[in-house]
């Protein structure tokens, strides 16, 4: 099993993070690859995403699972990936600082079986506190681009989930392929 731990100050109050992070499809578009999210119910989604090594592409589903929705502070969730002998689990603690900000907190765990286990994790021991860590710090930027100064919406007609640095899942990305191309 591989983990990590990721933990990130976002700029707004814990209800307006929470109105954010509450949406489980805007999660999956932060993932990289993302290709679509089918919602099935409150607690179920399947996450469409095309992940390529090198020359490699191929597209994974993705089964999310929220076993406990606990907002604004908590929300533990499990996933597994179709077809593919890995499964995993994770969580989002939020907690107010004092100066009214929100901290939080990524845990995510990855477990790979079979007789390939011990490879896979060997390989992505050192990619998954690299990936959290950019998740993270995309989740933070879309929810303080969302939210503008003081927790309240940005100025303008319309909010926007776009990215606030588009090159940081390309960077992770090209990354990734140079790991398995060297």
């Amino acid at each position: 099993m591989i983990e990590t731990r990721q933990t990130v100050t976002i700029a707004a109050p814990i209800d307006a993070t929470w109105a954010y992070a509450k949406d489980v499809e805007r999660w999956a578009e932060i993932m990289p690859g993302y290709q679509s999210c089918e919602i099935e119910d409150e607690d179920n989604s399947l996450w469409i995403l095309k992940i390529g090594v090198g020359a490699m592409v191929r597209t994974v589903k993705v089964a999310v699972h929220v076993d406990r929705w606990a907002g604004p502070e908590q929300v533990d969730f499990t996933f597994k990936l179709q077809g593919d002998p890995v499964e995993g689990g994770g969580s989002y603690e939020a907690s107010v600082t004092p100066d009214g900000q929100t901290q939080v907190d990524l845990a995510v765990q990855v477990r790979g079986s079979g007789p390939m286990a011990p490879m896979w994790e060997a390989m992505g021991g050192p990619v998954l506190p690299k990936f959290a860590k950019g998740f993270a710090e995309e989740l933070k930027g879309r929810i303080e681009a969302q939210t503008g100064p003081g927790g309240m919406a940005a100025s303008g007609a319309e909010t926007s989930t776009a990215p606030t640095n588009p090159s940081l899942v390309t960077r992770l990305l090209n990354w990734l392929k140079g790991l398995f191309k060297g």
